[in-house]
């Protein structure tokens, strides 16, 4: 049984093009700015679209049709969908909604630096070194991450005012919520997109910048690496495994073209990726041209690109404080668009797993997972809060996504069979998906998942993870994924109305 709400209905997207930006919100975020234009840059530059172009339609396509279809056959989100397979396999669901209600309380920071810095913009709050600003001023980054130090208070108002918009549109549902936020804030992301980068290209110097990014290094194309992390940019930039798309999937009608929205969703979200990489590197070669400052001490991913280069380059742009302002506020927009719509996915992502198990209402459940998501998002705004944003992000998405994806592709592709899922989407889509398709499930995405999660695996063993202290990583890090699966399995094991009633009894 899947309920959305107390009356029973099951809340349902009212157009095709909602759907579409909802997914599309879900998968562009900040990783499409700080992650994409950099890895194509260490990777053979231009060259590197080659196998990202094939990881797009090898290991991108065939999982957003499989999340999709899934979604779309069983009616419910991740953990119900996973039970329909088999019960044995409900616990996977669990972890997988999990992850992004993990990222979702760090994510939510990051977004209200956003909003801040679009704040800020208007009268270049951060001076004459955005870096220091942003380190000593803004952070207040203290010396390692037991050193939580005092909470940043406009971080922790802004990180409030997140949390609310969350909870506002939540609890509207799918249709007059989510919805109506993304038919708004995806489109004005890549109207955002597209002006930020015909300024980019168009300053003097930026040519630099767009050589460095699009120059194909040819050799680098036979390197084994350079091919995992192109597919490893993909599932991660899509949204995959993280079962977002399988509860977006859910609210479909009956009638859906699975195979061309997948498509759609996809390329658009790998279109978002080539677009930053061109804004990115057009303003590193401009401030390389203006500075003097070679192009390979600024070309680092991370945060540092939005809130220390951009800041940066903002102060150097032609046209006077007006225009600056006008062209900072309108970069920190999009980041806080992208930031929202991707906050929204992970929420719904969670909540959809819980309305389809427990009786509970809609909005008893946003507000317990709005309050205590805050609570714990008061962590990442005290000053040791980029410490703990960059472990727990290094071990939820380089551990758990990875390896809940390589189980999603196995038992996919090999419990419930590939060949029934394509039967299926191609049963209700005008494209179909050949035996290709089932190739690269049972084959292709566990080959490079296995071995993405493996070399991970190498890594951390070998050398601690950015230097920090191992009993922090071990608190931080490995215990919040040893906890995450604890938690799915209990929850797995739960009687619907033992949860529902605890909450409801709240």
């Amino acid at each position: 049984m899947n309920v959305e709400d107390h009356n029973g209905q099951r809340d349902q997207w009212t157009s095709r093009r909602g759907f579409i930006y909802a997914t599309i919100g879900a998968a562009v975020g900040l990783g499409n700015l700080w992650r994409f234009p950099f890895m194509a840059y260490e990777n053979g530059g231009g060259a590197f679209l080659l196998p990202y172009l094939f990881a797009l339609l090898t290991a991108g396509v065939p999982l957003m049709v499989m999340e999709f279809g899934l979604g779309h056959k069983m009616r419910l989100a991740a953990p119900g969908a996973m039970r329909e397979i088999g019960k044995r396999w409900e616990w996977l669901g669990w972890w997988m909604v999990f992850i992004p209600l993990a990222v979702m309380v760090f994510y939510t920071v990051i977004v209200s630096w956003s909003l801040l810095y679009f704040v800020y913009s208007f009268t270049k709050m951060w001076g004459e070194n955005p870096g220091a600003f942003f380190d000593e001023q803004f952070l207040a980054v203290s010396s390692g991450p037991w050193e939580f130090g005092g909470i940043q208070w406009p971080i922790f108002a802004a990180t409030a005012l997140v949390w609310l918009f969350t909870f506002w549109a939540c609890r509207r549902g799918i249709s007059k919520g989510i919805e109506w936020v993304c038919k708004v804030t995806t489109p004005l992301l890549g109207l955002l997109f597209l002006f930020i980068l015909l300024r980019s290209v168009t300053l003097p110097g930026a040519a630099i910048g767009l050589d460095a990014f699009l120059r194909p290094d040819f050799a680098q194309i036979m390197n084994a690496e350079v091919w995992i992390a192109a597919y490893a940019q993909v599932f991660f930039s899509a949204t995959l495994g993280v079962g977002v798309m399988i509860a977006y999937a859910s609210y479909l009608p009956r009638k859906s073209d699975i195979v061309n929205n997948s498509y759609i969703t996809v390329l658009a979200n790998g279109s978002f990726d080539f677009v930053a990489g061109l804004a990115v590197f057009g303003i590193l070669g401009y401030i390389v041209q203006v500075s003097g400052t070679p192009l390979q001490e600024i070309a680092a991913s991370g945060a540092g690109i939005a809130f220390v280069v951009f800041p940066q380059a903002i102060n150097l742009l032609p046209g006077g404080p007006v225009l600056q302002a006008i062209f900072g506020a309108m970069f920190f927009f999009s980041l806080m668009m992208a930031g929202i719509s991707s906050v929204l996915s992970m929420a719904e992502s969670f909540s959809s797993a819980v309305l389809d198990k427990f009786r509970v209402s809609r909005q008893k459940l946003v507000a317990i997972v709005s309050v205590v998501g805050f609570c714990v998002s008061v962590l990442f705004t005290t000053r040791a809060g980029v410490h703990l944003l960059s472990i727990v992000d290094h071990f939820v998405t380089s551990f758990g996504i990875a390896f809940v994806g390589l189980m999603e592709a196995i038992v996919l592709g090999y419990v419930y069979k590939a060949h029934i899922m394509r039967s299926y989407v191609n049963a209700v889509s005008d494209l179909s998906v050949g035996k290709w398709w089932d190739v690269c499930i049972k084959y292709v995405t566990p080959a490079v998942l296995g071995f993405t999660m493996v070399s991970s695996v190498l890594d951390e063993i070998a050398r601690p993870y950015e230097g920090y202290p191992r009993a922090a990583l071990v608190t931080f890090g490995w215990a919040a994924v040893a906890a995450m699966i604890v938690a799915a399995v209990i929850v797995s094991r739960t009687s619907r109305k033992q949860l529902g009633d605890d909450i409801r009894s709240t």
